[in-house]
């Protein structure tokens, strides 16, 4: 095996390992970043060893027990850690015996307890964003800092900050307790799904979609299914992204320009995708899935169950929006339900609803506001008024592909007034 054909198998193992390898060894030495430095040391030593000795026949479990020797090799230089050495040495007897596969129930718990701690509600946001994309995803500081448009010392810093939280917090390497599951895994989820938007409609930079992050933040939902089973939240937040992703190569034309939901070639859109989402659907709902998730995945169902366009149950998809309006009330929520009801009842309809948000000044900055507003305004032959609110929008949107196509919508108005 040549040294490149080498550091490609390592690349491709690290990015599908990397989580195991990392929650295994923070279950041991009880601290995340303190892990990651092992699971990074482990990964030095696969560079130097694969390319000489070549891949070995269980690479994963390689690398675990590579990290657990630097694990033991750093207790045993902390003299009032004896104890554990002990612990772990008894784990790793001998040290010179061929790898082991660990035990899969115990990955899965330790996974479980890694995806809590990275997106502890003691981080923020951004900081619970980077870390699981570092941490979960493998991805470098240099991946993440180019997908979401911003500098590596920017991602770096971020990750460097949310590691001295949560040993400041002294966050515990566990599964959260009965009382607080319900909101920590709320807290997950929102991040996997900010993951998924920004790779479907990124809101800054000159892309449309970034497919890898729709990608990643995919995979990671599917872990987490597998990993709770019987969460209808998280079934339902796969759901949506399934269905959602299986647009994407419709979403764009052969210049990288938008291309909007009803003008889609569906013949494009991934009906393995839409079948996956439909399954995960159904596990939801027998789960008794009625949570936010579950309703926005049973929306884009509709979409995805309408051959064409006009076949399209709008009738149901603006009653979804209400009973999502009662679960999760918010302006962004009861604009989309404005676009079904002015689908299903005619512009005037939704732009009744439309301009009751704008009454009380809610999402004045959102650009998806006085798009739907112009939208309304065009169909209903009030063209001037129309590209006012194109114009408008497209100041307000920082991707440039959508301003764009903002900007042509407001000149297919003409120079009505």
């Amino acid at each position: 095996m040549t040294a490149s054909e080498a550091h490609r198998a390592v690349d491709a193992v690290w990015r599908i390992e990397s989580a195991r390898v990392i929650a295994g060894l923070a279950r041991l030495v009880r601290d995340v970043g303190l892990a990651e430095e092992l699971a990074q040391d482990a990964l030095l030593a696969a560079l130097e060893q694969w390319p000489v000795e070549g891949v070995p026949r269980n690479p994963g479990a390689w690398l675990m027990t590579a990290g657990k020797r630097r694990a033991i090799d750093l207790i045993r230089r902390e003299q009032n850690l004896r104890k554990k050495v002990e612990v772990l040495g008894h784990e790793l007897d001998p040290l010179g015996a061929a790898p082991e596969v660990e035990d899969a129930p115990e990955i899965d718990d330790d996974l479980l307890r890694l995806v809590f701690v990275s997106c502890h509600p003691v981080l923020s946001t951004e900081a619970r964003v980077a870390l699981t994309l570092r941490l979960l995803g493998g991805l470098s500081t240099d991946e993440i800092a180019r997908a979401f448009l911003t500098s590596e010392a920017t991602v770096a810093q971020r990750i460097v900050r949310a590691k001295k939280t949560l040993a400041k917090a002294e966050v515990p390497f566990e599964v959260p307790t009965r009382s607080e599951w319900a909101s920590r895994l709320s807290s997950v989820l929102e991040v996997v799904y900010l993951v998924f938007n920004e790779g479907y409609s990124a809101t800054a930079g000159d892309d449309w979609l970034r497919p890898s992050l729709c990608n990643e933040a995919l995979r990671l939902g599917r872990v987490l299914a597998g990993l709770v089973p019987d969460a209808a939240e998280v079934h339902g937040l796969v759901a949506l992204m399934e269905i959602q992703a299986s647009r994407s190569a419709a979403r764009v034309d052969a210049d990288g320009r938008p291309v909007l939901l009803l003008d889609q070639d569906r013949g494009r859109w991934d009906h393995v995708l839409i079948r996956r989402g439909l399954a995960a659907l159904a596990r939801a709902e027998e789960l008794g899935g009625g949570g936010p998730y579950a309703v926005q995945a049973a929306i884009a169902a509709c979409h995805a169950r309408a051959r064409t366009a006009e076949e399209t149950e709008w009738g149901r998809i603006a009653d979804l929006y209400d009973v999502l309006g009662e679960i999760m009330p918010s302006p962004v929520v009861e604009l989309n339900r404005a676009v079904a009801v002015s689908m299903a009842f005619g512009p005037a309809a939704g732009l009744e609803l439309v301009d009751e948000l704008v009454a009380v000044g809610a999402l004045e900055k959102y650009h998806l506001l006085p798009s739907v507003r112009g939208d309304f305004l065009m169909k209903l032959g009030r063209l001037g008024e129309a590209r006012g609110e194109f114009e408008r929008a497209a100041g307000l949107t920082r991707n440039g592909r959508e301003k764009a196509l903002l900007l042509e919508r407001a000149a297919a108005c003409g120079d009505a007034r």
